[in-house]
Order: structure tokens, then sequence, then C-alpha cells
């Protein structure tokens, strides 16, 4: 009966925490827009939510997911979360959503069975939010991806254009002769896919924008819907642009390099200066301790 108890006095404690949660959450993370916008022109999110086929009616899985998805308000956070990692296969947004449930679960029961103490129950929240580190990570890599490929990207784009081919002719042409589809080539045929479906140009340019979450993609697709609306030419601006890009890696690139000497001091003091004075000062001390200095 006190294992029973105890039992439900963790549950209370879990369920005790993510109510403190919820509120703190609520309170201090502001609501998403319904709309995104690029270039100041607002972007309607049209796909239907994988959130929508949720019944509360059907069982307590729905349920929680319900209260997770919606109560906290990350139906929104999840499904952009699942599009900025390139919307892998073999997940969805109600996957993460499972996963994040999951390791709430697992990483406070680890805790109370290793203390035996219901302050484990805290843990249920950080494990909670545990899951966005990596899918942060992640999304980090993927869109460092994209950029490093992206200025080549932009000069194929212009000398394409400046032979006569119009710009979504061209992007084409370049994902179909990339000898290795990288995120960026995925993005792109994936825009042009849409345009073949029936989305406007515009719309499509939009939409690569927000999959990818970058502000140079973004910039990009404002500079080509700039040049549709005032019929300036897009080689120059194309090139101008990429140029400017190259030069704000070499920016950064030489920012680091900066950088590096003084980061370097962290494990000069701690690891590789006590190792040189342990070397140069341990025959002295040995020699101290055995009675005396040889001379």
């Amino acid at each position: 009966m006190s294992n029973i108890g105890s039992i439900l006095l963790f549950i209370l404690a879990v369920a005790g925490s993510f109510a403190a949660f919820t509120v703190v959450y609520r309170f201090f993370v502001p609501q998403e827009e319904e709309v995104s916008a690029i270039g100041g022109i607002g972007v309607e999110q049209k796909e239907i939510s994988v959130f929508a086929k949720l019944d509360p009616r059907r069982g307590f899985m729905d349920k929680m997911d319900i209260f997770f998805a919606r109560g906290l308000g990350l139906e929104k956070k999840l499904e952009e979360t699942y599009m900025l990692l390139g919307r892998p296969e073999n997940t969805d947004p109600l996957k993460i959503l499972h996963l994040k449930e999951l390791i709430a679960f697992i990483i406070p029961v680890a805790f109370y069975l290793m203390s035996d103490s219901f302050l484990a129950a805290v843990m249920a929240p950080l494990g909670f939010l545990s899951p966005d580190f990596f899918f942060s990570s992640r999304i980090r890599r993927r869109q460092e991806d994209i950029i490093r490929n992206f200025p080549t990207f932009v000069d194929l784009s212009a000398l394409m254009i400046e032979s006569g081919l119009d710009y979504m002719t061209a992007f084409d042409r370049i994902v179909k002769i990339a000898p290795k589809k990288t995120e960026l080539e995925k993005e792109v045929g994936t825009m042009i896919n849409e345009v073949q479906l029936g989305y406007s140009r515009r719309d499509a340019l939009r939409r690569l924008a927000i999959r990818t979450g970058l502000q140079e993609i973004r910039s990009f697709v404002g500079l080509i819907i700039q040049s549709d609306e005032l019929g300036t030419s897009l080689v120059e601006l194309l090139r101008n642009f990429a140029g400017d890009m190259r030069f704000r890696r070499l920016n950064k690139a030489e920012k680091l390099a900066a950088q590096a000497s003084t980061k370097m001091l962290i494990p000069l003091f701690v690891f590789i200066f006590p190792t040189v004075f342990i070397l140069m000062l341990a025959p002295m001390i040995m020699d101290l301790l055995k009675g005396g200095m040889p001379f």
C-alpha cells in the first residue's frame, strides 16, 4: 500500500510540476502569429495541421497531446520545427511531441528510482524541453549546409539568366545538373514542384524562405520579387548579392580568427600551464622532500 501511495504522490508531483511549468510558459512565451511575413507581405500557412486529427473523445493520449499542443501553444512551434528540419520522412510534428512526452516521463522516473525523492518530479519539464536542444542543433547544421552552397548557387543562377534563361528555368537546370543534391537543391526542387502544382512564383519563393528560416534566403527572395515588380536587371542584382555574401563570410571568418587567441587562453591556463609547472617544479620538490637541494 505504501508503494502505491508513493507512486500516486510521485504522479501528483509530476502533474504539479507540469502545471507550474504551464503557467510560467504561457506567461513568458509570446503567442505566435497566424501569419508569417516576408518582405512586409504576409504568407498564410494553408497546410492542414497534423494536430487536426486529434480527438479528446478517443482516449488519454489524444487528450494529453491536445493539452501540450494547444494548451501550451506548441502546435505552430512543433510544425515550424518539423519544417525547419526539412520535413524528414520518418517523423511529423505529432511524433516530435510524442518524443518530448516520452522523455518527460522517462527522466523523472529514472531520477526517482536513483534518488527515491519526490524532487525528481521537477525533472519532468526539463525532460520535456530537452529534445529542443537536439532539434535546434540539427536545424542549425542544416542551415549551415544550405548557406555554405548558396553563394555558388546565386552565381550559377546569374550566369544562366545572363545566357537567356528565365530565373525559374535556371533554378531547375541547376538542380538537375547538381552531382549531389544538398539541402539547398532539395528545397529549390520543392519550390519548382510547387510552381508546377499551381502555386504562383511569388508564393513559391516566399515558401522557400519560410522553409529554410534564413535571412539570406529571405533577402534573395525579396530581391527576385523586387526585380519582377520593378523590371530591373536581375543578373547584376544577383552578382552583387553573391559578392556581398562572400564579403560578409570573409568578415565573419576574420572575426572568428581574431577571437581564437582569446579563447585559447582558457585551455592554456587550465591544462597547459599547470602541466608545464608540474614538469618544471616536480624534480625540485622531490629533492626538497628527500633532504634538501643538491647544491
